[in-house]
């Protein structure tokens, strides 16, 4: 289970740079594993990690519809958010967050007894192995998620269950778990498998669940900054527009972080083809 070990390799280290903040984290992380239970810590740590990070990183792309000049980086600007699809959105995510994720965390504590996952600060690995490890649950979850979410197209199956994502054939933010809980609970299998892979310390749980919502609104943001998005520094990042042109033309583009699956099953053509068009419209207009 255990395959990046924490193991320091001299002529790895000594290039990398010292994490700044390992002062203060270290502090934090002990004042909490003294003050808090296991149970705790995995249970209701992590529903606090997930419900922060979800609403926080959604808060930018809705300030972004009060400000004129974000209007240039909107993918479908022909599609305007409205209260009323932002509280349909709202409601059903509050569902999905507590009736079928909550028991799905409960069971974090389960996971971390089982399989004697470590909660102290010592046994913690260092941030670059936290960040190999991100990219191997990334890796594993992007598979998972492009196959999984492509039979979820098929015609037998489609009205049944991942249509209830399709409301939106623009998207936001608030969207990227806007699901039928079997979709909710299907495709967030991909997440753990992940986790059972690569998991050496609880730590790797709020990291990893960190940087898969950051991506999962980014790409149903409806807006495209490239230039101050770090996602787009990682190789073969999707990003905002890859995906909304899937809710936007239905087919195609099935990932959920990089784009290689797609471009080697061909799912990806019809999005070629259409930023091909809209450029060349672009150079038309602009002769």
């Amino acid at each position: 289970m255990n395959f990046l070990a924490n193991n320091d390799s001299a002529l790895f280290t000594d290039y990398l740079p010292n994490n700044p903040i390992e002062p203060y984290f270290r502090s934090y992380w002990m004042s909490m594993t003294d003050r808090y239970t296991k149970f705790q810590i995995a249970t209701w740590g992590s529903l606090i990690i997930h419900e922060l990070v979800y609403f926080g990183a959604c808060a930018p792309g809705f300030l972004a519809q009060f400000l004129p000049f974000m209007n240039h980086f909107k993918i479908q600007k022909d599609k305007p958010e409205t209260f009323e699809k932002q509280w349909k959105c709202f409601k059903l995510l509050m569902f999905n967050h507590f009736v079928i994720q909550l028991p799905l965390i409960c069971g974090t504590y389960a996971f971390t007894q089982m399989f004697g996952i470590p909660y102290d600060y010592d046994s913690m690995p260092h941030w670059y192995v936290i960040a190999y490890q991100v990219l191997g649950c990334a890796v594993i979850e992007d598979t998972w998620h492009y196959f999984l979410h492509r039979l979820m197209h098929d015609k037998r199956y489609y009205k049944y269950v991942h249509k209830v994502h399709h409301n939106f054939q623009a998207p936001f933010g608030m969207t990227a778990e806007y699901a039928h809980p079997i979709e909710t609970v299907v495709l967030g299998m991909g997440f753990f498998i992940g986790i059972l892979t690569f998991c050496t310390h609880v730590v790797l749980l709020w990291a990893w669940v960190t940087v898969r919502l950051l991506e999962t609104i980014d790409v149903h943001s409806g807006y495209n900054v490239p230039y101050i998005n770090p996602f787009h520094l990682v190789p073969f990042y999707a990003g905002a527009k890859f995906h909304d042109f899937h809710h936007m033309n239905f087919t195609g583009n099935y990932s959920s972080t990089f784009y290689y699956w797609d471009k080697i099953f061909g799912t990806d053509q019809q999005f070629n083809k259409y930023v091909a068009e809209k450029e060349k419209a672009n150079l038309n207009k602009s002769e």
